[in-house]
């Protein structure tokens, strides 16, 4: 299997290099990823200026291509160009995998995620790609046993056929142990809400105002029985499988009765 890897926190961010190590073995990797970080930049793309690559020696068994761009950059790019650069005219990746992204992906999470975006780009190419995060809490985590957990994930799902256009979200309940335990696993579905996120008002020296968000980003209106948000504060390592047509299909017969007729 052939597989290329990015993520949106960058490429000397902890959790693709933990998740990189962790995917030894599951195929040849072809590290894609962001110069810098780019978290939270949705599904924006560079129309008017070039990307910029640099071949990166990220440690001793992790070298890949920094992208001065976003996450759906990166995977448009290597999918287009770095891959057939590389592996020659006709070729592409088997699987994209995106992450591990240092914080949860859950609920309207998904919308705004870079790492997500990078999966979804893929899809959109033809390419099933899996988004990968990591659920953060107070302590601080543990890398490499994340990292052992997703890649369980990632067994589990590559051992079924997967279509060219699948996008699959994982979350990673918090890991701050070496000796952690393997979580129980949840297929569930995406929770809808919105955040409670707010911002806070305040004065600069000089008298200009601005406005410092405030929220940790995973607490919503409410949160659904059943949802992804419910089951990763749970414990759980969660699966959700996403789509991107945005079609409400099921208002699309009532629109058309109404301004058709």
């Amino acid at each position: 299997m052939r597989i290329l890897l990015t993520n949106d926190d960058g490429i000397h961010a902890p959790g693709i290099a933990a998740l990189h190590e962790a995917m030894q073995g599951m195929g040849e990797i072809l590290v894609v990823a962001p110069s810098d970080v780019q978290s939270a930049t949705s599904h924006g793309i560079t129309f008017h200026a070039p990307l910029l690559v640099r071949e990166t020696r990220v440690s001793d068994r992790m070298t890949g291509y920094a992208v001065d761009g976003r996450p759906a950059d990166c995977v448009k790019l290597g999918v287009r160009r770095i891959w057939v650069d590389l592996f020659g005219e006709g070729t592409r990746p088997d699987l994209v995998v995106s992450g591990m992204n240092s914080g949860a992906n859950a609920g309207i999470n998904v919308i705004y995620s870079g790492t997500v975006a990078a999966a979804v780009e893929a899809a959109f190419l033809g390419v099933p790609a899996i988004a990968v995060s990591l659920h953060l809490g107070k302590s601080n985590p543990h890398w490499q046993r994340a990292a052992e957990i997703a890649r369980f994930a990632l067994d589990r799902i590559v051992e079924h056929t997967i279509d060219p256009h699948t996008v699959i979200n994982v979350n990673v309940p918090r890991t701050t142990d070496a000796n952690a335990v393997m979580p129980p696993t949840r297929v569930v579905a995406m929770n809808t809400a919105a955040g409670i996120d707010n911002y806070e008002r305040r004065t600069a020296p000089h008298g200009q105002v601005y406005y410092w968000p405030s929220g940790n980003g995973m607490e919503f209106f409410h949160t659904r029985e059943g949802s992804d948000v419910e089951a990763l504060n749970a414990g759980f390592l969660t699966i959700t499988p996403l789509q991107y047509d945005l079609t409400d299909h099921a208002r699309t017969q009532v629109w058309r009765e109404r301004l058709e007729s």
